[in-house]
């Protein structure tokens, strides 16, 4: 499988997520902390089996802080969404397609082609157009909140990006996925809603979002996002978002108007773009280093949820 179609496929593997923790009926703080919890188990033994010896210190502290930033946007997003609604919040947090590639660009000089920008101009609007942002009043609080977490999301992504530098992409995702559960359990006894005995159909729910998105579709996007530019993987992690508005119309029955549709076209022919980009279907040769090593500057690019 080629990066880009690995990064589209995790993408929408994690747009479930939403539309599972809805049927679940769970609070953020309980459906954080259990979709990561039951996902360390099948990820211990993937990490298990990956060659490439033991994290260094260095590169845990690195982990354990994108967990964190995981649990952050997990736990602001499902917050921002009973104050400002699930569009707006949905169009803010998916601001990381303009965050991730600037974060690239200041810490690694990542270089951002012309080609990206045309592919901004097509998809942010069809973000906003496919989560139904018709207008109005916006609380302050919800707005804070939905940026704080596109920043958290935005962080998360480069740092994952980072971990998988070294060929020991699933030990690293290991270590993110259990420092999100500690934050997010933290984050539920701290007011963010936590039941440690939900309800064994509201476990059911979580072990498939843990399966599907945790595991699935985050491991998809960790190994791949490396092998691809930060713009690149930015702006194919726009279907996830997509895959959420098309799965809520088929299993909660919401009907998408036509704007939505409109909306999900443009997002559909932005990642097609990328993925058929010459950045997008070829190796790169810069971004980020290897330990101890400069960041080279060639016109290449590389690294990005």
């Amino acid at each position: 499988m080629r990066p880009a179609w690995g990064v589209a496929t995790g993408a929408l593997a994690v747009s479930a997520s939403a539309v599972l923790i809805e049927l679940s009926g769970t609070a953020p703080g309980t459906a954080s902390f259990y979709r990561c919890l039951f996902a360390l188990a099948p990820l211990a033994v993937l990490a298990r089996a990956e060659h490439g010896g033991a994290l260094d210190r260095s590169e845990r502290v690195r982990a354990v802080l994108a967990g964190a930033l995981f649990a952050g946007d997990s736990l602001l997003w499902t917050q921002a969404i009973g104050e400002i609604g699930a569009g707006l919040s949905t169009v803010l947090v998916n601001l990381q397609v303009v965050l991730v590639p600037v974060i690239a660009w200041a810490a690694d000089r990542e270089p951002v082609s012309r080609r990206y920008f045309a592919v901004v101009a097509l998809v942010l609007p069809g973000v906003v157009l496919a989560a139904g942002v018709t207008g109005g009043p916006a609380s302050v609080a919800g707005t804070i909140h939905a940026s704080l977490a596109a920043l958290c999301y935005s962080g998360f992504l480069y740092l994952l990006r980072r971990g998988g530098q070294d060929g020991r992409t699933r030990r690293a995702y290991l270590v993110v996925t259990a420092s999100a559960a500690v934050v997010s359990l933290a984050a539920g006894f701290l007011g963010y809603g936590l039941d440690l005995t939900p309800g064994w159909a509201a476990i059911g729910w979580l072990v498939v979002v843990a399966v599907c998105g945790q595991v699935v579709g985050w491991l998809l996007v960790a190994t791949n996002t490396p092998r691809l530019p930060s713009a690149v993987g930015a702006v194919l992690l726009l279907l996830t978002p997509v895959g959420a508005v098309v799965l809520g119309a088929l299993v909660l029955g919401e009907r998408l108007s036509p704007p939505q549709l409109l909306g999900c076209a443009l997002v559909l022919a932005g990642a097609v773009l990328a993925t058929r980009s010459p950045a997008a279907s070829s190796p790169c040769r810069s971004g980020t280093p290897a330990r101890g090593a400069r960041p080279r500057r060639d016109s290449a690019g590389r690294s990005a949820r």
